[in-house]
């Protein structure tokens, strides 16, 4: 492992992590990246949660990805969320006692957009990104809507999320989030990923920290 590739210890052993570092000056925030299911061959190292992660490396904040229980390197078996959101609390606070005093920007994908959404109030979240909440999948009953900027992406293809589920649970929100609502797009966005990353720059830019 390099330095940017590295174990984390968790509550059921080690975590693999990878640190994806900006090239261009740090902003004052820190992300952690959350990978789609790990019964489903969900890892860090999937297409899209990689590039969310890079898209806000690009803009200049450090982002951790990691590997759930059970997946890569990561010791344990799959939890059914609860597990997961404890993988999910090390990684932050491994991120947090690396860059103290740093704004935290969670995001995720799929199911891990369902473990992010679930911490993001309780962690303090000053940016949430959801990608392709799957509302029709797991229950976000727990859920608070975070006090601070939201971001939802949702393929209007999408053939594991329902994607009008989503867009009626967006409705039906207190407070509404970002939307951004990809046309044609499906679950893992192939052929698409510029444009995922086109389209949450777009969004983000908005919202960015001073640099460091």
């Amino acid at each position: 492992m390099n330095k940017n590739h590295f174990l984390i210890e968790g509550d059921a052993g080690p975590i693999e992590a990878t640190l994806d570092q900006p090239e261009s000056p740090e902003r004052n925030a820190i992300a952690v990246c959350c990978h789609p299911h790990p019964v489903h061959g969900g890892a860090m190292t999937n297409k899209v949660i990689y590039t969310v992660s890079r898209t806000l490396a690009g803009l200049g904040i450090p982002s951790l990805r990691f590997n759930f229980r059970g997946v890569g390197e990561s010791a344990g078996d799959y939890d059914e969320g609860k597990g997961e959101q404890q993988d999910l609390i090390k990684a932050i606070e491994w991120m947090r006692e690396k860059y103290p005093n740093r704004p935290l920007w969670l995001a995720g994908f799929s199911f891990g957009s369902w473990i992010a959404a679930l911490q993001a109030k309780r962690q303090g979240a000053n940016q949430l990104i959801s990608i392709a909440p799957p509302v029709n999948r797991f229950s976000f009953d727990e859920f608070e809507i975070p006090d601070c900027p939201w971001l939802v992406v949702q393929g209007d293809a999408d053939e594991v999320v329902d994607p009008d589920a989503v867009f009626k649970w967006l409705e039906d929100l207190s407070v509404k989030p970002d939307v951004i609502r990809m046309e044609d797009a499906g679950h893992f966005f192939h052929s698409r990923l510029v444009e995922l990353r086109e389209q949450m720059e777009e969004n983000l830019k908005q919202h960015l920290p001073e640099n460091l």
